[in-house]
């Protein structure tokens, strides 16, 4: 069924396209006539031109998981309360992304700082290529600004970490196993007051994973806290494990593929992909080299421009 909805979303966006070009000429015959003034066949143009760059933009996704829902995690870096901060805005960057383009966005799992900003988040973000979409947020987002924390009023610079993976659905099988999971409870809520928890609700998963192909071991650590009901979270942290677990072996098969370390998934501080100077009106991707003055609009979720231009680098493949 899955299979079918996306071929049916395909189909209707070539339907879009053709019925949108029809009408650009059926009015722009008119025009000729006098029957229709050129304001509305500019109109008419600009809207069936965002069709196709749209249809465009979708066709760049090839790769296997980039039609799947994305699980998006920022982590705050050094610096204390400004990248904390800075973390908090990342986040209500990706919800109003995934606001406007009517992506249903959960919070898995969020670790508020005792100051201000946050410490970590997890979301889900549902919806038809939201992982192809969002995959190359991946990468050290640094932000440049005159710090409202600061008593000197200096300009500080701050990181925080962006890391999206797919979302694992019912559909795709992995196999977790038993014996190397295991689980313990906390109790979840804000800091204080009515939103305390009483009931440990919150859980910790545990796996201890072997690399099949390497035969090295580590451990993956998942906290969920989504609900006030236990066996709820404790199956949505499972979830997220498999999203974890799924990523893992595609980018193995990358690697394979390519014959070289495809994705480079793992984030470094010293690598940042984009820079947000506030005081100097610019947000510019170091890997694309397009930037915008609009800083408002980008914080506001307006990212589209920076997605499509590494799509367009990277012919919509990991970098």
């Amino acid at each position: 069924m899955k299979k079918v909805r996306e071929v049916k979303g395909w189909l209707n966006g070539y339907k879009e396209a053709e019925d949108a070009g029809n009408d650009l000429t059926v009015l722009f015959d008119f025009a000729k006539e006098g029957e229709a003034t050129e304001e509305e066949v500019d109109e008419q143009y600009n809207a069936t031109l965002k069709i196709i760059e749209d249809l465009e933009f979708k066709n760049m996704l090839q790769e296997e998981a980039d039609p799947m829902s994305a699980v998006l995690k920022i982590n705050a870096g050094a610096g204390g309360t400004e990248a904390q901060d800075w973390a908090q805005m990342l986040m209500r960057m990706y919800m109003r992304y995934a606001e406007n383009h009517k992506y249903k966005l959960t919070i898995s799992n969020l670790l508020e700082a005792d100051d201000a900003g946050i410490k970590q988040v997890t979301m889900k973000i549902e919806g038809d290529y939201a992982y192809g979409y969002l995959k190359g947020e991946n990468g050290v987002h640094r932000l440049v600004r005159v710090s409202p924390y600061n008593a000197q009023g200096k300009r500080m610079t701050s990181f925080a970490s962006v890391f999206v993976t797919p979302l694992v659905d019912d559909t795709i099988e992995i196999v977790v196993e038993q014996s190397r999971l295991s689980w313990d409870t906390f109790r979840s809520g804000g800091a204080g007051g009515q939103n305390v928890n009483k009931v440990e609700s919150g859980v910790r998963l545990r796996y201890q994973y072997k690399d099949p192909y390497t035969g090295e071991e580590e451990e993956i650590l998942i906290e969920n806290t989504e609900t006030r009901d236990q066996p709820k979270n404790r199956e949505n942290a499972l979830r997220l494990l498999k999203s974890q677990l799924y990523d893992r072996e595609m980018r193995h098969r990358m690697e394979e593929q390519n014959k070289i370390e495809a994705g480079k998934l793992k984030i470094e501080w010293g690598s940042q992909i984009r820079s947000y100077v506030f005081d100097d009106r610019r947000v510019k991707d170091h890997r694309t080299n397009y930037q915008t003055s609009d800083v408002q609009s980008v914080m506001d979720g307006n990212i589209d421009a920076f997605l499509k231009a590494y799509l367009m680098e990277f012919g919509g493949k990991k970098e």
